[in-house]
């Protein structure tokens, strides 16, 4: 009888457990890393209590938690924690809890917190993805004929790269037809896209953070005008767990700023004060005096090696074609002009967009040349336009793609760099630079 007994509380524990696991809709995500708090997202499928549970990795006998909260309906069941009992420099596993039962997952879930470096020794290395255009299949919502998405197993194979943390560089989701003018639309959109069984692993084992592109702020080549664009800004902060949404003199978009060890991330938004492409009497603008501002003062103000200005769309091709920023002369002059006259030394511009992969280089007289790592598309269609006359001979990749990046060396000498891979992990290309390549000679 005693066995009997057991063996019931066994299939009870079990079963409640499994049940619990059914409450998942996606994540967890790991987001932002500070020193001393990291942001944790979830999503469950109905209204339930969770919370994290972590400990240090190499010392699992002490474990600290996270706030308990409840998820509600009118989020679609996403929430943001904050793991703030942390210590810096320390890679610490966690558990997900779901009504007070663990959630088990069959890969690794872990974060980091960053390294107290500063005035004690070297920056560290570190390694880092970048990628844009995730198109998720949904036959119902999709245009007939050939699936626009492929090779989703793009996210398995960064998740067995391992970066330290992922940049998303819009076009994140595809909002359809039956999503734009509806918050019920946009929510159903990213709950659908954010729970692909393939994306999960990579999710839930390094940082995330993200700018959008048209695509996840709106419709096609969306700009300022686009109506419901605060429902898709708050779909963006219920999405994904930056560390902020908006800076200062751009408050309405949802740029945001970061740091890891020695280098600098400034992720802007292209989208929330693009003029309209066919308006003919008005300024041409793709980020705004504000967010442009902005930028400079913070680029200036940085003492990091290697500045990664983060846009979803491209910037330094000069072949009008397409959304990139030569359609926006005056503005993208004013930027690189200032770029120029402040002396600002190591940007280097990251985007997506264009559905195919690249490294774009300008030379400058008198200066550093400037460099523009594009990685795209990670699952949406592949591009064969491929007109860019400033393209590093030998880095075209007309496949799905995307990049990793790494930053080692000793401080003032680091170097960074990159390599361009396809979805199964075979690289196309790699490139490097010191960052005393990127200082102005004026």
């Amino acid at each position: 009888m005693k066995n009997i007994f057991t063996y019931l509380i066994i299939i009870g524990f079990i079963s409640t457990t499994f049940a619990q696991k059914e409450l998942l809709q996606s994540g967890p995500m790991v987001g932002y890393s500070q020193m001393r708090e990291v942001s944790l997202w979830v999503q469950t499928t109905e209204a339930a209590y969770v919370y994290f549970v972590y400990w240090d990795k190499n010392d699992p006998s002490i474990q600290f938690q996270t706030y308990l909260v409840e998820t509600y309906p009118e989020d679609y069941y996403m929430t943001t924690l904050i793991a703030d009992l942390v210590e810096p420099g320390i890679t610490y596993e966690y558990q997900l809890y779901i009504n007070d039962i663990p959630i088990e997952l069959e890969y690794r879930t872990e974060f980091q917190t960053q390294k107290l470096w500063q005035w004690r020794e070297d920056p560290p290395s570190f390694k880092f993805g970048i990628g844009s255009c995730a198109y998720i299949n949904e036959t119902i919502y999709d245009r007939p004929g050939e699936p626009y998405g492929g090779k989703h197993h793009i996210f398995k194979t960064i998740y067995e790269k391992a970066p330290d943390f992922f940049v998303w560089m819009g076009d994140n989701s595809y909002l359809r037809e039956a999503d734009w003018h509806s918050r019920t639309g946009i929510l159903k959109r990213l709950t659908h896209d954010r729970s692909h069984p393939l994306l999960q692993p990579m999710l839930g084992s390094m940082h995330h953070y993200a700018t959008w592109d048209d695509h996840d702020y709106g419709p096609n080549n969306s700009d300022r005008s686009f109506w419901a664009k605060h429902l898709t800004r708050e779909a963006f902060q219920l999405w994904w767990a930056n560390p902020s949404y908006g800076v200062p003199g751009a408050e309405e978009g949802i740029a945001t700023y970061f740091e890891w060890a020695d280098c600098a991330f400034f992720l802007m938004d292209d989208r929330t004060y693009r003029s309209p492409e066919h308006r003919h009497h008005t300024k041409r603008e793709m980020l705004g005096e504000g967010q442009i501002e902005w930028l400079l003062d913070a680029l200036s103000a940085s003492y990091a090696p290697f500045k990664f200005v983060v846009i979803g769309s491209t910037v330094l091709n000069p072949d009008p074609l397409g959304e990139n920023y030569s359609n926006y002369p005056d503005e993208k002059k004013y930027l690189l002009d200032m770029i120029e006259k402040e002396k600002i030394n190591g940007v280097i511009f990251l985007t997506g967009d264009i559905h195919r992969g690249e490294l774009t280089k300008i030379e400058r007289e008198n200066n550093y040349p400037l460099y523009e790592v594009t990685a795209s598309p990670l699952t949406a269609g592949v591009s064969r336009y491929d007109q860019n006359a400033a393209r590093v001979d030998g880095t075209l990749v007309h496949d799905r793609n995307f990049a990793l990046l790494e930053v080692t060396g000793a401080r003032k000498d680091r170097t960074l760099n990159i390599k361009m891979l396809d979805a199964d992990g075979k690289e196309r290309w790699n490139y490097s630079i010191n960052e005393n390549e990127l200082r102005t000679n004026k």
